[in-house]
């Protein structure tokens, strides 16, 4: 099959129609995210990290000073889901000793994808002004981002951070952590289902695929659920292959995990995807 037939490109990269139970378990990300939002009296919902609407960020804060922080990124194909809906991944890494940040970002098709990049540049830059703000280290900041919060965690380890604020360090962030991601968009270019929402080009698309760009000095951890599909495992190994091992030292596929259940090997404590986002903030 052609890598290119739009009818297989949708069975590879729909992972809705992939896993018919994504909706009971996307309702149970909310409502275990309301819970913990409500029995987290010092977290802070909805702060302004730039000009925009949707550029706003819940933050829970440390338990002691000093924290590294750990920024989760959604995913949704850059065109769905809310913070609101992951404030889950909070409370484990919080009783870890972290800070943690969870931004919205605007969606598409209403705004590009570069646009959105260029929201989460504007969002570390704001994690590193505001980080003492919360018992947090601006020295010790990782990301982590899941499908297409993955591909824009990729994206920051490529930023040009000078350019974004001169007061930035030349690199903010300790490393980036990257769950299911996306890596090469050119295929989404012609996936029937998410096309057009995206409204990639060839020019957009040599612009925002990260395997593409140069390799990163700070490195970055690829994962990938066994069940998932063709595509999202070529992505996870075509990352490393074009990174190489010093850039991408951990890439792997995790058995058993498909597209939305691997988020919650992130939160559970003794999870694959927590212990390598403890090692990112240098607390494992």
């Amino acid at each position: 099959m052609s890598q290119l037939d739009p009818g297989w490109l949708d069975t590879q990269y729909n992972n809705r129609a992939r896993v018919p139970e994504h909706v009971a378990i996307i309702d149970r990300w909310r409502q275990a995210s309301q819970l913990v939002r409500e029995q987290s009296p010092a977290c802070r919902i909805g702060l302004a990290y730039g000009e925009g609407s949707d550029e706003t960020v819940d933050v829970f804060p440390a338990a002691e000073p000093d924290a590294p922080v750990l920024v989760f990124i959604h995913g949704g194909y850059w065109r769905a889901l809310d913070k609101a809906d992951h404030s889950f991944i909070a409370p484990s890494f919080v009783a870890d000793g972290a800070a943690v940040v969870i931004p919205n970002y605007s969606l598409c098709p209403a705004v590009s994808i570069e646009h959105i990049a260029l929201q989460m540049t504007r969002l570390v830059a704001w994690t590193v002004r505001h980080a003492p703000a919360f018992r947090a280290d601006p020295g010790r900041i990782a990301l982590v981002g899941h499908s297409a919060g993955g591909h824009l965690a990729a994206m920051m380890l490529g930023c040009r951070w000078k350019d974004v604020d001169p007061g930035l360090p030349l690199q903010p962030l300790r490393g980036a952590l990257s769950i299911s991601g996306l890596y090469d968009l050119e295929p989404l270019r012609h996936t029937p289902f998410i096309a057009p929402d995206l409204k990639l080009t060839p020019a957009s698309v040599k612009r925002l695929s990260p395997a593409f760009f140069p390799r990163p000095k700070r490195p970055l951890y690829a994962v990938v659920g066994g069940d998932e599909s063709e595509e999202f495992l070529r992505q996870n190994q075509m990352i490393r292959d074009q990174w190489g091992p010093t850039a991408v030292p951990v890439c792997e596929t995790l058995a058993g995990r498909h597209h939305f259940d691997i988020l919650h090997n992130l939160v559970e404590p003794a999870g694959r995807l927590h212990h390598l986002a403890l090692r990112l903030l240098d607390l494992r």
